[in-house]
């Protein structure tokens, strides 16, 4: 691996009011709508403004969702550089084994490049199952590809054709094409795979900050990295530009309307699994709850953050008028005093402390003892942001101990114990290969508020364990995120065993 680091400055070099900044700062903090985990900020090729909050730091890996996308896109863009692939190639000549024996007029139509798109035209996904490359190829095509933009979490297919033409997985085909020439530490990588072997390009890698500010630094180059030409041309600027027309709904419907839909940042336009912004000229890498690489062109600058945000849009918004505090181009004198504040400052933050309520009137009579879930279900583990599944945990039992607790339970059959920080910190716990910091207090006399926050991932979880004399309600406690067209989950209730 080849990595060069990048010059470190001050935002007024740059031409960017530490103030400005400060302000953003203020926006994620205290806007309600994010918990902000990481973020740098880089104009002219220099970072000015690098900071995570506290337990999360440089070079722990982050769930990044759907920005995962933009990584499998790269490696179908780098295929494509090296004539592997073009982008008029029908996939079913690429897979002529899983290919449908009589392909509709539609299925002749779905290409790479509708693929890239969101374009395939298929308004309803096959399962993910043993052949899904077979399934994906012959379900029904709904509309003609690359007429419609339908949002689609069936991505795994770019990996796929990479897979197919280089005889490479796509992360070993990209280890020297791309993560070691940009300087990306492919130990400090993961990224999901299928049962196939496949990766799992939806939503499936975890990077850190820096690695996703560094993908995009190669759009923003024009697809060259320190002299050498990774990407070609035609695709960086393809990938970064409007390749359909997203206004009208992320699964093509409804049909277009009388009146015009408002531009936003949502529906400006998709490239090459690229996002087009609403500010004129700006895209972006985008994942879930906030996972944002943006690239401001007329400005020089990429931005750069991972955070698990309610409302992510507001993120953005967030972010356009912080641009809009940057007066220019050109370098503004140094203020030692504010740009020293804000230093002091990005290496301070810290996710809010967790409440310190060691004690509950309960805590004797229930400590040790063992409860056996009766009804519903939930899980403790990364993205588990499915509670509402046949799997989880059957059973637990919590032991309270000095400044801890520790939980031992039962999930998909298998035996866990985590220790919870009762102190107003949290304890880091590996669990079946995944980390996570814990931690607990009690919201009520009778009540255990139980939270688990994935090191590496999002979607913290929170309970409520309400103790009764022999029975313990389990209450989740904030927004539950479910799958579309999910059943509203069973209460949760456990028996003392």
């Amino acid at each position: 691996m080849n990595r060069k680091e990048f010059i470190r400055t001050t935002p007024e070099s740059l031409g960017i009011p530490s103030a400005a900044v400060e302000w953003l700062l203020d926006e994620l903090e205290g806007g309600g709508f994010t918990e902000p985990h990481g973020l740098i900020i880089m104009r002219h090729g220099k970072i000015c403004t690098e900071g995570w909050w506290s337990p999360y730091t440089p070079g722990m890996r982050h769930a990044l969702m759907s920005h995962t996308k933009t990584y499998a896109g790269t490696a179908v863009g780098i295929a494509l550089t090296e004539g592997l692939v073009k982008l008029d190639d029908r996939l079913i000549d690429i897979f002529p084994e899983q290919a449908p024996a009589e392909p509709t007029e539609f299925q002749k139509l779905l290409t790479v490049k509708n693929v890239l798109r969101m374009g395939s035209g298929i308004r309803h996904m096959p399962q993910q199952g043993v052949d899904w490359i077979r399934d994906f190829l012959n379900c029904e095509i709904n509309y003609e590809p690359g007429s419609r933009f339908i949002y689609s979490t069936m991505c795994e297919m770019l990996a796929a054709i990479v897979r197919q033409v280089s005889g490479m997985s796509a992360f070993d085909y990209l280890k020297p094409r791309l993560f070691d020439k940009l300087g990306i530490d492919t130990r400090n990588l993961r990224w999901l795979r299928m049962g196939d072997g496949n990766e799992f390009c939806s939503a499936g890698m975890q990077a850190t900050t820096e690695d996703n500010l560094r993908l995009m630094k190669l759009y923003a180059d024009g697809g060259i990295w320190e002299g050498e030409r990774i990407l070609s041309e035609e695709f960086v600027k393809l990938a970064t530009s409007k390749q359909i027309d997203n206004s009208w709904g992320m699964f093509g419907e409804p049909e277009k309307p009388d009146t015009p839909i408002e531009r936003n940042d949502g529906n400006s336009g998709y490239g090459f699994m690229i996002w087009m912004c609403k500010r004129p000229g700006a895209y972006r890498a985008d994942g879930m709850a906030g996972q944002y690489t943006v690239v401001i062109p007329d400005l020089d600058m990429i931005i750069s953050i991972t955070e698990h945000a309610d409302d992510a849009f507001r993120t953005l918004d967030a972010l356009w008028r912080f641009l809009d505090k940057i007066p220019g181009a050109d370098p503004l004198p140094e203020d030692e005093a504010a740009s020293g504040h804000l230093a002091r400052r990005l290496k301070a933050l810290a996710v809010p402390a967790e409440p310190y309520v060691p004690f509950g009137t309960k805590l004797e009579s229930v400590c040790g003892i063992k409860w056996e879930l009766a009804s519903g279900s939930f899980s403790l583990g990364p993205m588990s942001f499915a509670p509402d599944t046949a799997k989880g945990i059957s059973s637990f039992r919590f032991t309270f101990g000095v400044d801890t607790v520790t939980l031992d339970f039962t999930q998909n059959g298998k035996d866990f114990t985590a220790v919870a920080a009762t102190d107003g910190s949290r304890r880091l716990n590996e669990i079946d290969g995944n980390s996570a910091f814990v931690s607990a207090y009690w919201s009520a006399d009778n009540t255990l508020r139980l939270t688990w926050r994935p090191a590496e991932g999002l979607f913290t979880s929170r309970y409520d364990f309400v103790f009764g004399a022999t029975r313990c309600d389990v209450n989740r406690v904030g927004r539950l995120i479910r799958f579309p067209g999910a059943k509203e989950p069973e209460p949760i209730v456990a028996y003392m065993a």
